[in-house]
């Protein structure tokens, strides 16, 4: 990439002509930068390989990106040039990557797509659709845009690394032999999912039906309706899904992972109310306090997973040889993904006319 090659040739003049002065070594920068700026259309931000990414695309980028946080505070001129920078560069690898799997044939197809948003408006009717699509400034062409990106490059992804990707019995061995000490519970957990809402009506809902109380009427009257779902035999984490106001969770059903059993006690009624379960069971509704004034922000429902008992886990237990090769393989995919993707962008011609028009600007 130009800006790469400009900074690596830079270094190496300095480097063979031995010490050089920082406004030298400016100009030199200055002088490259200028070289470069040949006329092309001022609404083009940068181009990948020839392919270009507008500035309406990168404006879009960047609204998003604000979200809500708008309303509260608008950021400074050298904030926006910066988050607009970063929206830029995520654009610029978007595109490379794309480019990269239309090569390899990878690219998702219309069905692929067609069938993604068949998924995502199950839960509603066209009209509440139709009505999500409006309040988020998202047209259904955008939704499919960005889905077909989505789609793209997870098959790429699987092509090109996780195909690739392998984890012996030896390796689990080996690690479990090196971190045995993680597989030593000193104290029992217990598996928890948990559907909550809050009378918070700012809070963002994070769940598939953008379902948020607001107010402790409301927050009252809805924990009770899921409540009465769940209690005529309705799946747990599809409410939590749809409908539980806590975001880090609700996507995966309201799985909240394991708790340790000090954690819990820290909240005796919860705890009180959790440990009489069998693993499958829920427990009533139960208030969440507000940690400083103690009083009820809310309302949530567990349910218990399962309970694990203090004490070593061995080896032979498969939960242990899975969660081991399974972590084993996220960090091999991890750092494969950042390599390929380097390699990908030296690969590829960017120019990035955006972040040379803030340089200009700004280097007075």
């Amino acid at each position: 990439m130009r800006n790469v090659l400009i900074a690596r040739n830079g270094s190496m003049m300095v480097r063979r002509f031995g010490r050089a002065s920082r406004p030298a070594a400016t100009l030199l920068v200055a002088a490259a930068l200028a070289g470069c700026n040949h006329g092309h259309n001022a609404d083009v931000m940068a181009t990948v390989n020839g392919k270009a990414i507008m500035k309406a695309e990168m404006d879009k980028a960047y609204q998003a990106q604000l979200g809500d946080a708008q309303q509260q505070q608008q950021p400074t001129a050298v904030q926006a040039d910066s988050l607009r920078l970063n929206v830029l560069r995520q654009l610029i690898d978007e595109e490379i990557v794309e480019q990269r799997a239309t090569k390899m044939n990878l690219t998702a197809t219309n069905e692929e797509v067609d069938a993604k948003i068949a998924e995502m408006k199950a839960p509603y009717s066209d009209e509440q659709f139709n009505e999500k699509l409006k309040a988020s400034n998202h047209t259904l062409d955008d939704v499919k845009h960005d889905i077909r990106r989505s789609l793209t490059f997870n098959k790429l992804i699987s092509k090109e690394i996780d195909s690739k990707i392998t984890v012996t019995d030896a390796d689990v061995a080996n690690y479990y032999n090196a971190h045995k000490s993680e597989f030593n519970l000193i104290e029992n957990q217990y598996h928890l999912a948990q559907i909550q809402v809050t009378a918070i009506p700012s809070a963002q809902p994070g769940n598939l039906q953008n379902s948020k109380a607001t107010n402790p009427a409301e927050a009252q009257k809805k924990i009770q309706a899921l409540k009465n779902r769940l209690d005529s035999g309705e799946d747990f984490g599809a409410l939590a899904m749809n409908f539980s106001e806590r975001p880090e969770t609700a996507s995966s059903g309201g799985d909240i992972g394991f708790v340790s059993e000090s954690q819990m006690k820290a909240d005796p009624a919860i705890f009180n109310a959790i440990v009489k379960l069998k693993p499958g069971q829920v427990t009533e509704i139960l208030p969440l306090l507000d940690e400083q004034s103690k009083k009820p922000m809310g309302y949530a429902i567990y349910k218990l997973i399962s309970r694990e008992p203090a004490g070593q886990r061995e080896l032979s237990d498969p939960r242990v040889q899975q969660a081991i090769r399974q972590q084993l393989r996220d960090g091999r995919s991890q750092l494969l993904k950042s390599a390929y993707l380097e390699m990908l962008r030296d690969q590829a011609k960017v120019e990035n006319f955006f972040a040379e028009q803030i340089f200009k600007n700004e280097a007075h």
